[in-house]
């Protein structure tokens, strides 16, 4: 079993558990991986990560902007074979979550100070792209319509998603609103009877 050591220092969320996650599954003969973060908040969140996974959590704090937390990774027992990788994709399951719709009614996340709001939404279309189930689709709406265009800070983001599958649908009504239909650069025009009908058939909805 391997030891390794991930520094997360300076890393805004959710990057410190992002790459986690990503050292973690590398370590498929487990072993002990070691992430260096500064602060509190990090550490809450590595931990829920590790607890999540099944892993032996623990964590040290060194200075104020100092901390470790390391997990205990057990060997992974669905090692793929070599048989199983050279299956291809048909053997692939699909990760998008079925019935489960996106809604992005704005550029910001919350209320409060716009630039923080800003640099939050970035970080939650960012953190889509790392779970392990995906939206089915994701809806731009309002202000919203702004991410699915160009010069957006999460184009690059929402384009990994859709070449994942992701249906990815933003509001005509809005583009022209704010004078944005010619700059649309990722997924396709709706509307809001077909807005609605996705909303009514969604098995859950989630909303930043």
């Amino acid at each position: 079993m391997e030891t390794k050591t991930f520094d997360a220092r300076g890393m805004a969320c959710p990057l410190p558990v992002v790459n986690a996650k990503k050292e973690s599954e590398e370590m498929t003969n487990g072993g002990t991986l070691i992430i260096l973060v500064d602060n509190e908040i990090a550490v809450q969140n590595l931990t829920k990560f590790g607890n999540s996974k099944g892993f032996t959590v623990s964590s040290e704090k060194k200075t104020e902007k100092d901390f470790t937390v390391t997990f205990q990774i057990p060997e992974n027992s669905t090692t793929s074979t070599p048989a199983a990788e050279s299956a291809g994709p048909a053997c692939t399951p699909d990760s998008k979550k079925h019935g489960l719709v996106a809604v992005l009614s704005s550029n910001t996340m919350g209320n409060g100070e716009e630039q923080l709001g800003k640099i939050l939404m970035k970080s939650f279309i960012f953190a889509l792209t790392k779970q392990d189930q995906l939206p089915e689709i994701i809806l731009c709406y309002n202000s919203g319509a702004s991410l699915t265009c160009e010069d957006s800070d999460s184009l690059e983001d929402l384009k990994s998603l859709e070449a994942e599958g992701v249906k990815i649908l933003t509001c005509g009504t809005c583009l022209d609103f704010y004078g944005l239909k010619e700059k649309l650069a990722v997924g396709g025009i709706t509307n809001m009877y077909e807005i609605v009908e996705i909303m009514e058939s969604a098995g859950t909805i989630v909303r930043p």
